[in-house]
């Protein structure tokens, strides 16, 4: 049985936590992805220079992720934050290739910057692959670690036998749009957030309170005022309103709370694994005597990006396409993050660990730490079925795959036979966690199918179409 879920028969038993060597494995920051089985014959053949560098993709927007582990950066902003590094890289390849769509026809007040370099100056692949990291050097609070990853690519292909003029002016063009896109980046208010009134918690019985073992404070309360990459506002996708708050014993708010405290206590092996596969918790604490210690993972939308690159990999896309549906999962879990935020702050709700404790048993903790933050909607719902939408009309409804996300954490891969499938179980693992009633899971995964389908809208009218071996195309 895997470390986390010792941890978690741990915490549910009452036994102390044991910490050990296995567990802070979790604070590793290299990865190595696994080998997967090449699918069936591609639809065409694509040029074996372009298989070389989309092998530098994953390890490229994995390097994002280690920073963001290392900077704990929480879930709305890191989903921000791979959205932008994506985008210039995308920029780059449109102005290649015609068949792309250019992205002021995605992207809310975006304004094409032309290069003027001439394509047979510089290497399209590789100032993508550098513009990914370079976005990425200067947005991230500790960007400069960054600079390592690009020495090494950039030695990579110059062992490769990559002319140095041609090295020097695609790195020059990578730099020139990563600035530009960040450029873009600021217009969105994320600047101004800092300057937004401390937080305080909501006065009332039914409230968000921050939770233990940190009391964190809470996260992005002020979210909703970033301006989103493809939806309109931040309101458009408002859900259902919340089973209203009860302390009454026959109430439907205690029977959503005691179905959380009754899991709990009978979870089976599957819940568990699914509750641990899924947790993506960027800062956990753990307590023992008067230590406390953190432990950090990848967020959602770093698993959402992984999977992502997982299913390009196994349909063998080329170099091009690869980076476009990267560059739309980023773009998805953005702007799902901008409206799930919107309803978060706006009802306001009690977590299951805050009403347990105060109405059914003051003993009781969750399976999976409580994130800082208010409970309606699920958070994981809405993203992960939103990119589960798009990544859905992208490659299919029936795309199996083999998710080894979390082996980094000491977790086995997980394999599905859809991404709908991944997003409802990533959904239902909150319900497991203990830390979601299962009103916020249902009406959040609604949220996120029609944030997906609105994008996934938004695709089809520009006239892009679905992957299926269309994009494996010889360059």
């Amino acid at each position: 049985m895997q470390q986390f879920v010792v941890r978690l028969f741990d915490i549910l038993s009452g036994r102390r936590l044991k910490l050990g060597a296995g567990i802070l494995f979790v604070l590793l920051l290299a990865l190595q992805p696994a080998a997967h089985a090449q699918t069936a014959a591609r639809a065409t053949v694509v040029k074996k220079e372009d298989v070389a560098f989309t092998r530098y993709l994953q390890p490229a927007v994995f390097s994002l992720s280690k920073i963001m582990m290392h900077d704990v950066v929480n879930p709305p902003a890191a989903a921000r934050y791979y959205a932008y590094c994506m985008l210039g890289a995308y920029e780059i390849l449109s102005q290649h290739d015609t068949t792309l769509i250019p992205l002021p026809n995605l992207l809310k007040q975006y304004k094409r910057t032309l290069i003027t370099t001439k394509p047979g100056d510089y290497d399209r692949r590789i100032a993508a692959i550098y513009c990914i990291m370079e976005t990425g050097r200067l947005m991230l609070p500790s960007g400069y670690r960054l600079q390592e990853e690009e020495e090494q690519f950039i030695a990579a292909q110059q062992k490769a036998k990559i002319n140095r003029a041609l090295l020097d002016s695609s790195v020059a063009v990578a730099s020139y749009m990563a600035a530009r896109i960040v450029d873009y980046s600021k217009t969105d208010r994320y600047g101004k957030l800092s300057a937004q009134l401390r937080y305080t918690p909501l006065k009332g019985d039914g409230y968000w309170y921050p939770t233990p073992p940190a009391y964190m404070e809470a996260v992005e309360p002020n979210w909703k005022t970033v301006r989103g990459l493809m939806i309109d506002s931040c309101n458009q996708f408002v859900p259902k309103p919340p089973v209203a708050f009860s302390k009454d014993s026959t109430s439907e708010f205690y029977r959503l709370a005691k179905e959380v405290y009754d899991v709990s206590l009978h979870a089976d092996s599957g819940q568990l694994n699914i509750a641990s596969f899924w947790d993506c918790n960027p800062f956990v604490v753990a307590t023992s005597g008067h230590m406390m210690i953190g432990y950090k993972k990848i967020s959602p939308g770093g698993h959402w990006m992984n999977i992502a690159a997982l299913a390009a990999q196994k349909a063998q896309l080329n170099f091009n396409a690869t980076i476009t549906v990267q560059m739309l999962t980023g773009i998805t879990i953005m702007d799902a993050f901008i409206s799930c935020w919107d309803e978060k702050y706006r009802s306001n709700r009690i977590r299951p660990e805050t009403y347990i404790n105060r109405y059914i048993n003051i003993k009781w903790q969750p399976l999976l730490q409580t994130p800082p933050f208010p409970e309606y909607t699920s958070g994981h719902s809405v993203v992960s079925t939103a990119a589960a939408e798009v990544l859905t009309y992208l490659f299919g409804d029936q795309f199996k795959f083999t998710d080894n996300s979390e082996e980094l954490f000491e977790i086995p891969a997980r394999s599905f036979t859809s991404f709908r499938q991944a997003a409802a179980e990533a959904a239902i693992s909150r319900l497991y966690g203990g830390i979601h009633y299962r009103d916020a899971i249902e009406n959040g995964a609604q949220q996120g199918k029609e944030i997906g389908t609105f994008i996934v809208g938004r695709l089809q009218g520009v006239g892009l179409r679905p992957v299926k071996g269309s994009y494996t195309t010889k360059n």
